[in-house]
């Protein structure tokens, strides 16, 4: 069975190879494949032949070059992958620095604004009233806002009617936003 078919596929074969006029014999019985033998009377056309394993070996040379450029290629790929993944890192750790910085900032800010909030708590009232006077109302209401009522209180009635007016609409207009969307 396996000597049938191993003259198939030779003869498969050599028929996608165009060879023509080839002749196989068997000595004996066939019996086994020891005593099997393949005679192939080759013909004339050895130029075809030639041409043929030439276009193989052409062939094997752009599967060749194309390997290389493809492992080439690879390489530069996770090269590249490598890079971003150190880029990302230090991205990351920069953006933590950045947190921490703005974090710093953000206690420096508020200290701040704490500490002149306390100093207008501190002044006479009509002293402050003439500070606030000058002021945005958008700016005046955020110190008020964060005053103790009775010193805001106090502040407020130094400030001339329009300015308290114009500061006590900041002031309950400030979160009327937040209560919008609570009611949603």
């Amino acid at each position: 069975m396996t000597v049938i078919a191993a003259l198939l596929f030779v003869s498969a074969a050599l028929r996608l190879l165009g060879v023509s006029n080839v002749a196989f014999a068997l000595d004996g019985q066939g019996e086994s494949q020891s005593n099997a033998s393949i005679a192939v009377d080759w013909p004339e056309q050895d130029g075809n032949l030639g041409v043929l394993l030439s276009s193989f070996q052409s062939r094997e040379q752009r599967v060749r070059a194309e390997e290389q450029r493809i492992s080439k290629r690879s390489e530069q790929l996770i090269q590249a992958e490598a890079s971003i993944a150190s880029q990302l890192a230090k991205l990351e750790e920069a953006e933590l620095q950045l947190r921490k910085l703005l974090s710093i900032a953000d206690s420096a800010s508020e200290d701040d604004v704490a500490r002149l909030t306390s100093v207008y708590e501190n002044m006479k009232p009509k002293a402050a009233a003439i500070v606030f006077e000058e002021m945005a109302p958008e700016f005046a209401a955020g110190f008020l806002a964060r005053m103790r009522p009775d010193a805001a209180a106090l502040v407020m009635a130094g400030l001339n009617p329009q300015t308290a007016y114009a500061v006590s609409v900041v002031l309950a207009g400030r979160h009327i936003d937040v209560e919008k969307n609570k009611r949603d």
